[in-house]
C-alpha cells in the first residue's frame, strides 16, 4: 500500500527508510524537515485517505529518534547504536528472567536467559556500539554472580562453595563473613574468581557483545 509513499520520496530525490508504516526521512535541516513532512502529510491524505499521527511523527536529529529499535550516535561520523528504549527494555527482561525469587538453579536460570541472549544479539548486534554491548554482559553476569550468592544463603555454605571454586581461604572468610548484599557482593573479588566469566560461559551463558561460538 504505502509503495505510492517511496515512490513519492523517489521523486523528490529524498534519502529515506521504511518498514511497514514506519517510516524515517532524512534531510538537512529542521526547516527542510517540517516543509517535507508537510508535504508527505499532504499526499498520504490526498492519495491513500490516510493521516499521519501527529504523536508519533517529529522533525528532530537522528540521534534524538529512534527506528526499528535503533538511533544513531551524534558527530560528524554517526553510528548505529541501540536506542534508549530498547536497552531499558533488555535490562528489564533480564532482570524478569533472573529473579532471585524464582526458585529455579543457576544452570536452568542461564539456560533461559541465554535463549534471550542469543536471539536479541541476532537482532541488536548490527549496533555499531559495542561498548554498550560489553557494559549489558557485565550486568549480566553480576546478576548470576547476585543469584548464586543468595542461593548460596548461610555463611559455612558461601565459604564452603567460595573455596570449591577456588578462592583463597582468607578472602574466602572475609566475603562469606561480609554484611554487604548480594549485589554488592556480585562485584567483589571473590564472586568474580568463584563464577569467572569463563566459568559462566562453561555453563553456558551467552553473550551479546560476542558472535555465538560453535
Amino acid at each position: 500500500m504505502l509503495d505510492v509513499l517511496d515512490k513519492e520520496l523517489e521523486k523528490r530525490g529524498h534519502h529515506f527508510v521504511r518498514y511497514a508504516d514506519d517510516c524515517n526521512i532524512y534531510v538537512r535541516s529542521q526547516r527542510a524537515g517540517e516543509r517535507v513532512l508537510a508535504g508527505i502529510e499532504r499526499v498520504l491524505a490526498r492519495r491513500l485517505k490516510l493521516k499521519v499521527s501527529k504523536a508519533k511523527s517529529a522533525v528532530a536529529r537522528p540521534n534524538v529518534r529512534k527506528f526499528l529499535g535503533f538511533s544513531f550516535t551524534s558527530g560528524k561520523e554517526p553510528r548505529r547504536r541501540i536506542a534508549p528504549q530498547a536497552i531499558a527494555r533488555f535490562k528489564a527482561r533480564v532482570r524478569e528472567l533472573t529473579r532471585r525469587t524464582r526458585g529455579v538453579s543457576l544452570p536452568q536460570i542461564v539456560k533461559e536467559l541465554s535463549v534471550y541472549l542469543i536471539g536479541w544479539r541476532g537482532y541488536f548486534g548490527f549496533c555499531q556500539t559495542p561498548s554498550v554491548l560489553r557494559a549489558l554482559d557485565e550486568g549480566t553476569r553480576r546478576r548470576l554472580r547476585a543469584i548464586a550468592w543468595k542461593q548460596w544463603r548461610h555463611g559455612r555454605t558461601r565459604f564452603a562453595e567460595l573455596q570449591r571454586c577456588g578462592v583463597g581461604r582468607d578472602l574466602a572468610a572475609q566475603t562469606a563473613g561480609s554484611p554487604l548484599g548480594p549485589w554488592r557482593l556480585a562485584a567483589s573479588p571473590a564472586l568474580h574468581i568463584a563464577l569467572s566469566n569463563a566459568a559462566l560461559r562453561l555453563l553456558g551463558l551467552a553473550s551479546v557483545a560476542e558472535p555465538r561460538r560453535s
